[in-house]
């Protein structure tokens, strides 16, 4: 191996490092390039250490929903309000998956339509 193997080598196991896990994908759209992973913080940094390997236009969709959730009451947040902020997290994360979902049914609606159109014999 090369010295610029070895470079472009450590920098995806670097990427791979960033978000913890080795064979991450993102969830919602399927990128699995390291270099294009992050890793979201699913109730917020402030809240919890729990996160989620997911691309980054994802993530900047889940970082903007998590925008709108409530402020932090105090300096030590209990429990009560890190686990209403990891629910709003997973309620943010489901939301992302719902709307993929409908994105992915239109998507099949109309290639069926091609493949079958209206008064076509099945």
């Amino acid at each position: 191996m090369d010295e610029e193997q070895r470079v472009k080598a450590a920098r995806m196991r670097k990427a791979q490092e960033r978000i913890s896990q080795r064979d991450a994908t993102c969830p919602y759209c399927g990128e699995a390039d390291p270099r294009c992973l992050e890793a979201h913080h699913i109730a917020g940094r402030k809240f919890a250490a729990d996160t989620v390997a997911i691309c980054r236009n994802c993530h900047r969709k889940l970082s903007d929903a998590q925008a709108d959730h409530p402020k932090v009451l105090g300096e030590d947040p209990n429990w009560m309000e890190r686990v209403g902020h990891m629910l709003d997290g997973l309620a943010d994360l489901l939301g992302l998956a719902v709307q993929k979902l409908r994105e992915l049914a239109k998507l099949l609606i109309e290639k069926a339509k091609l493949n079958n159109p209206v008064g076509a014999m099945p």
